[in-house]
């Protein structure tokens, strides 16, 4: 039950990781970036950072049942794990 679980959180891990992944590629094609000064500048204003939050949000938006599937299965998969251990320590108590 565990390793599905664990398998549930790495899948929404990935679609978290895949959103924020192109809502960046998005941003950074949207905004005619400044030539960067120097080895550490960095060229990400806050208006980049208020148009990644939406492509962020839209990317979410689009893909909210894939996450909402996989949330509400996770919640299921985490009380079947939480009554076995109970079960678990019952039986236990009775030996």
């Amino acid at each position: 039950m565990e390793a599905a679980q664990a398998e549930t959180q790495r899948r929404l891990g990935v679609i978290e990781r895949q959103i924020a992944s192109r809502a960046e590629r998005l941003t950074i094609t949207d905004r005619a970036k400044r030539r960067q000064r120097g080895w550490n500048a960095s060229s990400w204003t806050s208006a980049d950072e208020r148009l990644f939050q939406q492509h962020v949000a839209e990317l979410a938006l689009a893909r909210q049942g894939e996450i909402d599937a996989l949330t509400r299965k996770l919640d299921r998969q985490e009380t079947a794990i939480a009554e076995f251990r109970t079960r678990q320590r019952a039986f236990a108590a009775l030996r």
